[in-house]
C-alpha cells in the first residue's frame, strides 16, 4: 500500500510518467487512508503509445521505478505470517495437486505431494490418532473431522496416482479412527470433535459445504470408495448412515450439500472401479490414457504384477500384459486387454455382470 506523495518522492520524473498510469496512481485512492493498492491498470503498451516513448524504453524505467519502491518497502516492519502447519489444509492441497499431477502429467506435482502426504503420515498421525496442527516442528492438539476425512480423500487419491500398499493400509487406519472417535453410532453422522475431546456448549456434526467442504460429505464419499476397494461393509454402513443423518436438509437446500449430494449419488450407484495389472513399465501407457477421460465417479488403481498382500476386491491376476478388470461395487466385467476397449467401456458404463 503506497501513498502517492511516496512514490513521487522516490521516483525521478520519467519514472514517474510510466508508473502512475501503469499501477493506477493516476486514479482515485482504491485503499483506506487515501492510499494506493498497485495494479496494472493500464498495459505498459499503452502507457508508452500514450507518452511517445519506445515500449522497451518504457520497460527500463518500470523496472527501474521497482527497484526503487522494492527497496523501500523492504525497511517497512512486514506483516505477521501465519505459517503453522493445518492437517485438513495440507490434505485438501494434496488431493487437488495429485489429481492434477496425474491429469498434466507432472512429475514434480506429485513428488511435492508426495512428501507433503509423507509428512502428514510421519508427523501428524501418532499411535492411531491424527494431531491437527504443527508449528516449529511441534504437532499437537487432537484432529477435528475435517483433518481424517480430507487427509482420507487425499489418499485415495494418490493411490490412484501411484499405488502403494502402505498408503492403503494408512487410509484403512484413518477411516478406523474416524469411525471410532467421530461416528454418532446413534443417529449416523459424525461430529466435528471426537468423542474425547474437551466439553464443549456445543457439538456440531456440520454437514453444509462453506469455504470448505462439508467433513462428513467427504468422509461419506471417502468410506464409499474405500469401502468398495476393501470390501469393508462397515466403511460403506457408515457413509449411508451419514447420507440419511443429513438427507432431509439436502432435499429442502441441495446447493448447500454438493459433496454430501455426490456421496449420495455413488452410494446409489456404486463406485466405479478400474484395476490394471500387469509390468510396471506398460501400466503408465495406460494410466495417461485414462487419465486423459473425465471419470468423476471411477477409481483407478494401477498394481504392478509384483504387488502382494492385496486385498481380495484388487487382487486381481496379472500375466505378462495388462489386464484391466472394469467393476461397479461387485458387478465385474472379463478383464480387457485391449487398451481402446477399456475406453470404450469406460465411456458406455457397460458393467453388469458378476464376476
Amino acid at each position: 500500500v503506497w501513498p502517492r506523495e511516496e512514490v513521487d518522492a522516490l521516483l525521478n520524473e520519467d519514472e514517474v510518467a510510466v508508473v502512475f498510469p501503469h499501477y493506477g496512481l493516476e486514479r482515485p485512492p482504491n485503499f483506506e487512508n487515501h492510499a494506493w493498492n498497485l495494479y496494472i491498470a493500464r498495459p505498459l503498451e499503452a502507457v508508452a503509445e500514450q507518452l511517445g516513448r519506445e515500449p522497451a524504453e518504457c520497460e527500463r524505467l518500470l523496472q527501474s521505478a521497482r527497484g526503487k519502491l522494492l527497496a523501500a518497502r523492504e525497511k517497512r516492519v512486514r506483516p505477521g505470517r501465519d505459517d503453522k502447519i493445518l492437517t485438513s489444509w495440507n490434505a485438501l492441497m494434496i488431493e487437488g495437486m495429485t489429481h492434477a499431477a496425474r491429469t498434466f502429467g507432472r512429475e514434480d506435482w506429485l513428488a511435492s505431494a508426495r512428501r507433503a502426504l509423507d509428512f502428514l503420515c510421519t508427523r501428524m498421525w501418532k499411535d492411531g490418532r491424527l494431531l491437527a496442527t504443527c508449528k516449529d516442528g511441534r504437532a499437537h492438539l487432537n484432529a477435528y473431522v475435517d483433518d481424517y476425512a480430507f487427509l482420507l480423500a487425499a489418499t485415495l487419491e494418490m493411490l490412484q496416482t501411484e499405488f502403494r500398499i502402505a498408503d492403503l493400509e494408512f487410509a484403512s487406519g484413518v477411516a478406523d479412527a474416524l469411525l471410532e472417535h467421530f461416528e454418532d453410532r446413534d443417529a449416523g453422522g459424525f461430529f466435528f470433535t471426537s468423542h474425547d475431546h474437551e466439553q464443549l456448549i456445543l457439538r456440531p456434526k456440520p454437514g453444509h459445504d462453506n469455504a470448505t467442504p462439508s467433513g462428513n460429505g467427504v468422509a461419506a464419499l471417502a468410506l464409499t470408495r474405500l469401502g468398495h476397494l476393501l470390501g469393508e461393509t462397515r466403511y460403506l454402513r457408515a457413509a449411508e448412515a451419514t447420507v440419511k443423518q443429513f438427507y432431509p436438509t439436502m432435499a429442502q437446500h441441495p446447493a448447500g450439500f454438493a459433496t454430501l449430494c455426490t456421496a449420495l449419488a455413488e452410494l446409489l450407484e456404486p463406485t466405479q472401479t478400474v484395476v490394471l495389472r500387469g509390468p510396471r513399465e506398460s501400466l503408465r501407457e495406460w494410466q495417461q490414457a485414462l487419465s486423459r477421460l473425465y471419470l468423476p465417479d471411477t477409481l483407478t488403481l494401477a498394481l504392478d504384477s509384483a504387488a502382494k498382500a492385496l486385498p481380495e476386491p484388487l487382487d486381481k491376476p496379472a500375466g505378462a500384459a495388462v489386464n484391466a478388470y472394469l467393476c461397479r461395487g461387485v458387478n465385474c466385467l472379463a478383464p480387457v486387454q485391449d487398451l481402446d476397449e477399456l475406453l470404450g467401456n469406460l465411456r458406455n458404463k457397460p458393467v453388469s455382470r458378476t464376476g
